[in-house]
């Protein structure tokens, strides 16, 4: 049973084999449990029958793409998206008496699950200078203090809005048209950290940020590569995908340092063979890699191919579509043929003869389609590693058309939309120029804060005020230490929030948290009963409405607390209808529909089933790089490299977790129970290493500048992990990962590819 909100959960670990099946009615089961002991039967009845299905609401967990309408199960959910919506539609509440009970000082010495657990935040509270607890205030007093210490600034450059994914569309464009009507585009979003190494590699070698493929493409290809993702926990619905697409004769490679339980066999709960039967084996091939291999592992792949094309001319090649479409290929090849096979096979720890026989596959496979998520992008190699996959896809023609393309698989429900409308602290001048056009005024045009850049300005006093709309920015951010140092320095921190969470708990001299709806609630504005909408990763864009009554009746929108903020902070200097924008959203929607291309009559196309699906030029022919084609790219061979007696670490989740928050201390696939504070590591390491299945070590993060950071007193589990590498959970490994350690490129925190030493503890267990 889950613990009572008073209580931590204990520390009980228990280790079992890991599963070799993901789903089936332990899921269900499991959805079902957790659902009920946040709220009642009738309002888990009410979330679940009305998630993803028309009309009703967007699960909030993931971007996974929706079947088209008519298509739909009556149980269109996944585990994972069940246990967030209702997590989101606890009964629990936080009141004014809480925060009487409990100082900032004793929440900040709480886990990320016990915070989570205290149920919906219900008004807004204020933590004033010098005091180590929050107290209600108004939402007039709360709004005019984030607003007269906004106008007190030197600079607009000295605030940062900071954005997650589960934000709708119509809030990020209200958030960005204000900062920028503020006058800054210091505007980091959680995409600086988990996926825009995707961002840059698909800009400068396809013209666009975004995937080029749709589901019915998954469905209809020959051949799908998941590189560095684990679908079962991270976004479950995708192997309803991936059985659809093995149904209709496609192979699957799994390329990943774990042997994930979604990719070995799926037993899909909404059929009878899911539950009765043995379901279905998703990976034809796995490959073991090493963490930070798949660069390599590509550059093998292409090698081959154009080998196998030497010896069959022109059988293997797409010649048409490179000679007509791409540009770079010549020296592309000159450099892919130069590449060691020795580096290669000792970066992905590999034998030749397995990644030969992924190249006979590709080359029975008319229509291939690569899936990757962040085990690809947090690497700092991860723009050369997807500019290579893009590589991959060019040579056979895989861009571009039916059954074939690339797939970055996003974990937020609407990061993708968020960017879409404006949300990038690096937005083109196309789109400053029509949001000039639209609204009057000259948006700022020199370049924002990323993440990264903001956390070291405000270390460094740059930063005075921080607003965050949703997200746990503390937790997410890498260097835990230096990131709480750096927010406790902003003269303000805001957070506009749903639940608790640890940067609550981090706070500059003045500190808000400001309550709002969640995306399972009704809103009620002036004009009536609102919709909002996001955006999947396969650039679909459709409603979401709530469906349950506000957690408490002093709750604002999202929207409305932006649009109340900027009537406070701006005073008229923009001529902004915010007034206008609050009580009716479909007025968003239509400036929306006249400064993002592709979002032409935003409000009738949306609300048709099925919503409205964004075009990507690719798919007609259309790039937007330098050379007007499909670049290819020149990639240097690069790996981590791991001194003896050390391992190399990813970071990843658990199974019972959503983002930085933990549901339960369990990790149900991998057989880990009662502890999240565990490294598993491969048993032959173990041996190697001189030491035992389930003994406590420190982890000792080791860095070329000579630095060290320890994260203290975890347990050594043995696992199947690839060879000379280990893996353990974040957020708790973030304290690892240095500020400086970035994607070259993209200047995505690197968390994987952490080199790391098993020391005894510091510390007496």
């Amino acid at each position: 049973m889950q613990k009572s909100p008073s209580e931590e959960p204990a520390e009980n670990l228990t280790v079992q084999p890991p599963k070799t099946w993901a789903t089936g009615a332990p899921a269900v089961a499991h959805a079902l449990q957790y659902s009920l002991e946040e709220t009642s039967v009738r309002r888990t009845g009410t979330t679940l029958l009305t998630m993803n299905q028309v009309g009703g609401i967007d699960c909030p967990g993931c971007a996974w793409a929706d079947p088209t309408p008519g298509h739909r199960h009556v149980n269109e959910y996944c585990e994972n998206g069940a246990k967030h919506i209702n997590d989101e539609a606890t009964s629990r509440r936080i009141t004014a008496d809480f925060f009487r009970r409990h100082s900032v000082t004793e929440l900040a010495g709480r886990s990320d699950q016990w915070l989570n657990q205290q149920g919906r935040l219900t008004e807004p509270v204020v933590k004033r200078p010098g005091s180590d607890h929050y107290e209600p205030i108004s939402w007039q007093d709360a709004l005019g203090l984030l607003a007269g210490e906004l106008r007190s600034l030197a600079s607009p450059d000295e605030a940062v809005f900071y954005t997650s994914g589960r934000v709708s569309n119509e809030a990020a464009f209200v958030l960005q048209l204000f900062a920028r009507a503020f006058g800054t585009n210091n505007l980091p979003d959680c995409s600086n950290m988990c996926h825009e190494s995707s961002g840059f590699a698909l800009h400068e070698t396809l013209g666009t940020g975004k995937g080029t493929v749709s589901l019915e493409d998954l469905h209809h290809t020959d051949l799908i590569f998941v590189v560095g993702q684990n679908p079962g926990s991270n976004h479950p619905r995708q192997l309803s995908a991936l059985e659809a697409a093995k149904r209709g004769g496609a192979r699957i490679i799994a390329v990943n340092p774990l042997p994930e339980a979604g990719l070995l066999r799926f037993k899909n709960p909404q059929k009878p063979r899911g539950v009765i039967g043995r379901g279905v084996e998703i990976a034809d091939r796995f490959l073991h890699i090493r963490v930070g291999g798949d660069l390599a592992l590509f550059q093998g792949l292409n090698r081959l191919l154009l080998e196998a094309e030497d010896a069959r001319p022109g059988t293997v090649l797409d010649h048409d579509f490179i000679g007509a479409s791409t540009a770079g290929f010549e020296e592309f090849s000159r450099h892919a043929r130069s590449v060691a096979w020795e580096d290669i096979l000792r970066a992905t720890g590999l034998t030749r003869v397995e990644i030969e026989k992924v190249r006979d596959d590709v080359l029975a496979s008319e229509r291939v389609i690569v899936c990757w998520a962040m085990g690809v992008t947090q690497h700092k190699h991860g723009v050369p590693t997807i500019r290579e996959i893009v590589n991959f896809l060019l040579l056979r023609g895989n861009i571009g058309r039916a059954g074939a393309g690339a797939c970055p698989v996003r974990g937020h429900s609407n990061v993708q939309g968020d960017r879409t409308v404006g949300i990038w602290e690096q937005m083109p001048d196309s789109f400053l120029d029509a949001l000039r056009d639209e609204f009057g005024f000259e948006p700022p045009r020199q370049h924002g804060l990323d993440a990264v850049n903001s956390i070291k300005a405000m270390r460094e006093g740059r930063i005075k005020v921080f607003l965050g709309v949703a997200g746990n920015f503390v937790r997410a951010a890498p260097d835990s230490k230096v990131t709480e140092e750096a927010m406790r320095r902003c003269r303000l921190t805001a957070h506009i929030s749903t639940k608790l969470n640890r940067s609550h708990t981090v706070c500059g001299e003045t500190a808000l948290i400001l309550p709002t709806l969640g995306r399972t609630e009704r809103d009620v504005q002036a004009t009536g009963e609102q919709f909002v909408t996001v955006e999947d990763s396969m650039s679909e864009v459709h409603a979401s409405r709530g469906r349950l009554e506000p957690a408490s009746r002093l709750l604002l929108s999202e929207v409305a607390i932006l649009c109340r903020l900027a009537r406070r902070t701006l005073d008229g200097t923009a001529e902004i209808p915010w007034e206008r924008f609050e009580a009716d959203y479909g007025t968003i929607r239509d400036r929306v529909s006249r400064v993002v291309p592709g979002l032409h009559d935003y409000n009738r196309r949306v609300d048709r089933p099925g919503g409205i699906r964004l075009p990507n030029p690719v798919n007609e022919g259309v790039f937007g790089t330098e050379s007007g084609k499909a670049q290819f790219s020149r990639n240097d061979w690069q790996m981590p490299e791991v001194p003896e007696g050390h391992l190399l670490l990813q970071t990843l989740r658990s199974h019972d977790q959503w983002n930085t928050v933990p549901y339960t201390t369990n990790d149900r696939y991998r057989g880990i129970h009662g502890s999240r504070r565990v490294v598993m590591v491969n048993p032959d390491d173990l041996t190697a290493l001189g030491l035992a299945d389930g003994a406590r070590v420190d982890l000792v993060g080791v860095w070329s500048d000579g630095t060290e950071r320890r994260a203290a007193d975890f347990t050594v589990v043995g696992y199947p992990s690839a060879r000379g590498c280990a893996a353990a959970y974040y957020p708790e490994t973030n304290v690892l990962v240095p500020l400086d350690h970035v994607a070259d490129v993209s200047n995505q925190p690197a968390s994987k590819g952490v080199v790391v030493r098993l020391e005894a503890p510091t510390t007496p267990v």
